[in-house]
């Protein structure tokens, strides 16, 4: 969308939170800066881009801006992809560009480190990249997922002492935690309903009005930014407890013969106190297998213990072992070892139709084979830089076991028949998605997680 077109963002209108009424000044807003360009940042900017305004992304990585500089972002859906490729806004490495932005929204990523500890570097790298950009009446919204506490102790500290401005009254902060869904047709980054939370109400204000003017979507105003941080954390410690109650309770019925997706989907029958979340051989992703982490540091920062949260965690991280031990039990009734077995391992992003590969269990069942120095093959129509094969067919051919670590439809084609005819012997159905009553009905050893 070129320039001649641009939007503008007064804030002129009254806004109600709770009881509270608060009325707008007539600052305008003219320049956006997306800082980070991955999953978060990319589509936003495309969003922001799309409603007129004049936008700027900017990322460290030169690589990355040079394939995006191309109109290339291979990590998009095909609708963001062509929104992006007919939009002009400028893409840069070097900051000097981003200078002069009226509103700086932050989208780097927030890993943890090896110990599990909470990654800060990017995101505090970002804060002290733009604190000198900062002027009167800027807007700082951070998007990166962040534990509560950590936008009032940190961010806000560093903004002020490096742009000698003061927050509230000289320059303004909210959080809003991104809330992306790769894969999801429906949900994506202009409709899903977002939650924020501001430095204080003229923080506030102004991030609610931002919001408004640039997606298309329910914003839920929190009394705080530890509010806000916390339900980034909350959203996705959920997932990940109830995700280890059910790979538990797989292990545990696999030993009494109970197919727990078949208890599950009854389960899933009472019309109320029951949502279903199904095992498998890993959690991935940069948040459910991440985020819990940054509660539990926090919590001890406190003097807290998140007993069932570390817990989680330890059970979570521990299935793409059970998914190999169940390869090398189906391989012992076989008379085989994972030695003298060519193995094809199925799918290397952490997701169906995806290739997002953060923190993929699939990449760790890779390792877990190579140190029994197993033989693997492996194949992903989504991620073909890491894939051995370059097809299904070529994959399987010749291979004994096959593990199945990912969902895509492609591999629904995968029959008892067709695997016979291969010459497979076992098969490790790491999302528990294939026909197992075919496959008991044949020769082929079925194991699924939990089935």
């Amino acid at each position: 969308m070129g320039k001649n077109n641009q939007s503008t963002l007064t804030l002129t209108k009254s806004y109600q939170v709770g009881e509270r009424q608060y009325s707008y000044d007539n600052l305008t807003y003219h320049k956006i800066a997306i800082v980070g360009l991955g999953y978060v940042g990319l589509p936003l900017a495309i969003a922001v881009a799309e409603k007129g305004f004049d936008v700027i992304g900017y990322d460290i990585d030169r690589a990355k801006v040079q394939q995006l500089q191309k109109r290339e972002g291979s990590f998009l859906s095909a609708e963001e992809q062509a929104v992006f490729a007919s939009t002009d806004f400028k893409i840069s490495s070097r900051f000097d560009d981003v200078r002069g932005a009226d509103i700086f929204f932050i989208c780097v990523p927030t890993p943890v480190n090896e110990d599990h500890t909470p990654d800060l570097s990017p995101l505090v790298g970002a804060i002290r990249t733009i604190a000198p950009a900062l002027r009167h009446g800027s807007l700082v919204v951070v998007e990166s997922s962040i534990n509560p506490g950590v936008s009032d102790d940190i961010l806000i500290p560093i903004l002020e002492f490096e742009s000698d401005l003061m927050v509230e009254r000289d320059f303004f902060l909210v959080y809003c935690p991104e809330r992306v869904n790769p894969g999801d047709n429906y949900y994506h980054t202009k409709n899903i309903p977002r939650v924020i939370g501001g430095a204080g109400p003229q923080s506030l204000k102004r991030g609610l009005q931002v919001y408004e003017s640039i997606l298309d979507a329910d914003m839920t105003a929190m009394s705080s930014l530890k509010e806000a941080e916390a339900v980034k954390m909350v959203e996705n410690s959920f997932r990940d407890v109830n995700i280890a109650f059910v790979n538990e309770l797989a292990m545990a019925f696999d030993r009494q013969g109970i197919d727990v997706k078949n208890v599950i989907e009854a389960a899933a029958t009472k019309p109320f106190g029951f949502m279903p979340h199904y095992p498998g051989c890993g959690v991935g992703g940069h948040c459910i297998p991440v985020d819990p982490y940054y509660l539990i540091h926090d919590g001890l920062k406190h003097g807290f213990t998140h007993h069932m949260l570390i817990a989680a965690r330890e059970t979570n991280n521990y299935m793409p072992r059970y998914a190999v031990k169940l390869l090398h039990e189906a391989l012992y009734f076989k008379e085989r070892t994972l030695r003298d077995t060519p193995i094809a391992l199925l799918g290397l992003s952490y997701k169906k139709g995806v290739g997002d590969v953060r923190e993929s269990p699939a990449l760790t069942i890779y390792d877990l084979l190579q140190a029994d120095s197993a033989s693997v093959r492996t194949y992903d129509p989504y991620v073909p830089e890491l894939s051995t094969d370059n097809s299904l067919e070529d994959a399987i051919k010749g291979a004994k076991a096959v593990i199945v670590a990912t969902d895509h439809d492609e591999f629904s084609s995968l029959t008892p028949f067709y695997l016979e005819e291969q010459g497979v012997e076992v098969v490790i159905d790491g999302r528990n998605f294939l026909d197992k009553q075919a496959f008991l009905d044949s020769e082929v050893s079925y194991r699924g997680i939990g089935r």
